[in-house]
């Protein structure tokens, strides 16, 4: 197996493994109130709710409503939504739009989801961390009606969240990468000394390690690169791409194992039929473990 078939399983079970650890939700303190950031759909979203409370503790909804009923909030939202949201419903916006500014008019974040299919704004429930959220583009605007002051502090703290992320991220990396390359040695140091001859073609030896990766593949999904290719046409990728995060641990098992079979001298006939059986055996357990369904 190349090093980059090895480095893109690992990375694959540790991207996995992060999405469904990391938390979904994390909070900042700005001037004394605590706000909620959520992760959705790969997107920062804050709390809307949370920054209300900075004006009126006791109407964070009425606050919010009357932010989105000014005209300059509603003609943001709904170019904001237009670059952002396939779906958005322009004819219900154009409706909206029409309205605001006139005496009277009132827009609550539930009708402007509900009649527009808007997706900047987002509302959660729950005893903890529920309210209305919005997309932080769509969030600093609303602390700018709040409070100049308050909006400073918010994207400062913001930013120091996010720079503490990507620290704690390129730890966490440097560690995957240094986990890939051991595992990646351990392998194909087996496969030079056991299976690839002293003299032989670049060509041949890569060969070689298409083989052992394709071998894996087959023990455990039960067919070669090749043939899921030529199923799956329409999908990018390959099969790895494409494997459970139960399938990504146990490949991972598969990669140590196999090293350990090529240098007991086993054959590849042999060894397909071990790393079959221990696929199996490992998808099983898996399959009853608790902490993996909580996981899936």
């Amino acid at each position: 197996m190349s090093t980059v078939g090895i480095a893109d399983n690992k990375s694959r079970l540790y991207s996995k493994l992060k999405e469904k650890l990391m938390p979904k939700s994390e909070k900042i303190n700005v001037q004394g109130t605590e706000v909620v950031l959520l992760s959705h759909q790969k997107e920062d979203y804050v709390s809307l709710t949370d920054m209300a409370r900075f004006k009126n503790p006791e109407a964070t909804g009425l606050v919010i409503s009357h932010w989105l009923s000014t005209r300059y909030t509603v003609e943001f939202m709904g170019l904001w939504e237009k670059v952002n949201n396939p779906n958005f419903n322009v004819t219900e916006f154009s409706n909206i739009k029409n309205e605001s500014g006139a005496n009277g008019f009132v827009l609550s974040s539930k009708q402007w989801i509900e009649k527009t299919n808007a997706i900047g704004i987002i509302s959660k429930t729950g005893r903890y961390g529920g309210g209305t959220f919005a997309h932080k583009d769509i969030a600093f605007e609303f602390a700018s009606w709040l409070s100049p002051e308050f909006k400073f502090y918010l994207i400062k703290e913001f930013q120091r969240l996010k720079e503490e992320e990507n620290e704690r991220l390129s730890l966490e990396w440097n560690l995957q990468r240094t986990l890939a390359k051991i595992n990646y040695r351990i392998h194909t140091d087996a496969i030079q000394e056991e299976i690839i001859p002293k003299v032989i073609t670049k060509e041949q030896t890569n060969f070689v390690y298409a083989s052992e990766a394709d071998l894996l593949n087959v023990a455990l999904f039960g067919k070669t690169a090749s043939d899921w290719r030529k199923e799956n046409p329409e999908l990018k990728g390959n099969i790895r791409d494409y494997a459970t995060l139960s399938q990504l641990v146990v490949l991972s098992n598969l990669e140590s194992i196999n090293a350990l079979l090529i240098r007991q001298g086993l054959s590849q006939a042999q060894r397909l039929l071990q790393l079959n059986s221990t696929a199996i055996i490992q998808m099983e357990s898996l399959a009853r473990n608790s902490v993996i369904k909580a996981l899936t």
